[in-house]
């Protein structure tokens, strides 16, 4: 039997409180982090999605791809991963943040060539804490049941739903992929470093 077709969604939905500005719009070489991360995304899969809260739908950063609005109670990342699954029931969804700067191709092969379709998901183990990175995993299916049924018992963490749900874990090839961008300091040595 084959695997639901892989859909790819970039969560771009996030306040940007510590960055104090949109995390979506910072540029590396003349490009947005939100656009890096939505064209490595459509080098891997057959759609590729972008997950905003309602007030952002009218972002023309944004509405440059196609949305997947929150329609669910609640906030953070686990509800742009919930909309998906709803929006596109019968797709597994590879899921990323937007501010993963050295993301890479590579990385993401890695990732989808030991996909677990029978699991809720798979993820990467974080090379800082062992513990799953949910912001750049690939979500199947059966997770959107699953996933409701944590967060109505008050669950918001995806990280802890992968966790208790025991989802495979693989160990990235390269350490620095899944680094995120959250402050001014890091945004310039992120620059640095790709340049």
């Amino acid at each position: 039997m084959n695997p639901p077709p892989l859909y790819g969604l970039v969560l771009a939905g996030g306040s940007s409180s510590r960055m104090q500005r949109d995390k979506a719009a910072l540029e590396y070489e003349g490009q947005s982090q939100l656009a890096r991360a939505a064209q490595l995304l459509q080098r891997h899969v057959q759609r590729v999605f972008v997950s905003v809260r309602p007030a952002q739908a009218q972002d023309p950063l944004r509405r440059t791809w196609p949305l997947i609005i929150d329609c669910l109670d609640g906030e953070g990342p686990i509800v742009g991963i919930r909309s998906a699954l709803a929006a596109h029931p019968d797709a597994a969804w590879l899921v990323i943040a937007c501010d993963l700067p050295f993301l890479s191709d590579s990385a993401l092969e890695h990732l989808i060539g030991r996909r677990r379709p029978e699991a809720s998901a798979t993820a990467y183990r974080s090379a800082h804490d062992a513990l799953p990175e949910p912001l750049c995993a690939i979500w199947e299916p059966r997770a959107a049941a699953m996933l409701a049924a944590y967060q109505a018992d008050g669950g918001r963490c995806p990280r802890k739903f992968l966790i208790r749900n025991e989802a495979p874990l693989i160990d990235p090839v390269d350490i620095r992929a899944l680094d995120n961008i959250n402050t001014p300091q890091e945004y310039e040595q992120a620059r640095s470093a790709l340049r």
